[in-house]
């Protein structure tokens, strides 16, 4: 197997126990901004093929501009986060799964209490910012607030064709070898995403329902040139969770923190500036 080296910073593992929907993890994780000592952690949930390698400095840079602290880790499957075995499928839920039983494990692991995590922050992208929405609904006392970026609230059809292109290009091309760069398992992360979102019974998947618990301030981003996803994803938000602002990125596609990232950090930096 092979191991991301796109980054000189050693990462960290944390053990975590079985939970309801997985078995024993090992966990890769890595704490940016320390110097910023006792301030409130930003936790980054990455996308459906990311992972803390493949977040690269942005982390780093939000946090400075924020002044925080801040924690990113690869899911279960992602990085060199215990691989997905290659005959287990993801369930239509395991993005609740990930919020529900990941997150909080992960939390108890590293020892951060009810008191960081009331002053945390969420700060997902793409499948992470479905996971940061679903936190944020099952746990709505837990968190200072929530940044969701090009995160899918349901499954559109620009998403599932967009995904079988991608999967086209995996097979065909040298997109296989530039993932596995990032993860250490590169056929486990790539087919653990690929084949959940292209089953058809993911076609009825939607959380939108279950947002309306959300009561901490939540920030929608979403790049008008997004070919995972269209406006309707964060347009949803803010018809279920009132008090949620949304940011429309010009000239920015799925991924807004390498695409427009001046104008994504300074969006987070004002929201946050507004909840202080």
């Amino acid at each position: 197997m092979q191991n991301p080296t796109t980054t000189a910073v050693a990462s960290d593992f944390v053990e975590l126990a079985a939970t309801a929907s997985h078995g024993p993890l090992r966990i890769e994780y890595r704490w940016v901004n320390e110097a910023a000592g006792t301030a409130p952690i930003a936790v980054f949930l990455h996308e459906g093929l990311g992972s803390v390698a493949m977040w690269r400095d942005w982390p780093q840079a939000l946090c400075e501009r924020l002044g925080m602290r801040g924690l990113v880790y690869s899911r279960p499957g992602y990085g060199l986060s215990t691989p997905r075995e290659h005959d287990v499928k993801w369930p239509v839920d395991f993005m609740t799964a990930q919020a529900r039983d990941i997150l909080p494990a992960l939390f108890d692991a590293l020892d951060i209490g009810m008191h960081e995590r009331k002053r945390m922050w969420l700060v997902g992208h793409s499948d992470g910012g479905s996971i940061t929405l679903l936190y944020a609904a099952l746990y709505p006392d837990a968190l200072a607030g929530a940044v969701a970026i090009a995160p899918h609230v349901f499954a559109e059809d620009i998403s599932v064709e967009s995904i079988a292109q991608t999967k086209q290009l995996y097979e065909t091309t040298d997109l296989r070898s530039k993932l596995s760069r990032y993860h250490a398992d590169v056929d486990s992360a790539f087919y653990g995403w690929n084949d959940i979102w292209l089953n058809p019974a993911f076609r009825e998947w939607n959380i939108a329902g279950e947002l309306d618990t959300i009561r901490q301030p939540l920030l929608a981003v979403q790049g008008h040139d997004d070919n995972y996803g269209t406006m309707a994803q964060i347009d949803t938000i803010s018809e279920r969770v009132a008090h949620a602002q949304l940011v429309k990125l010009d000239a920015c596609g799925h991924s807004p923190h390498r695409d427009a990232p001046d104008a994504l950090n300074e969006a987070i930096a004002a929201f946050v500036a507004r909840q202080r």
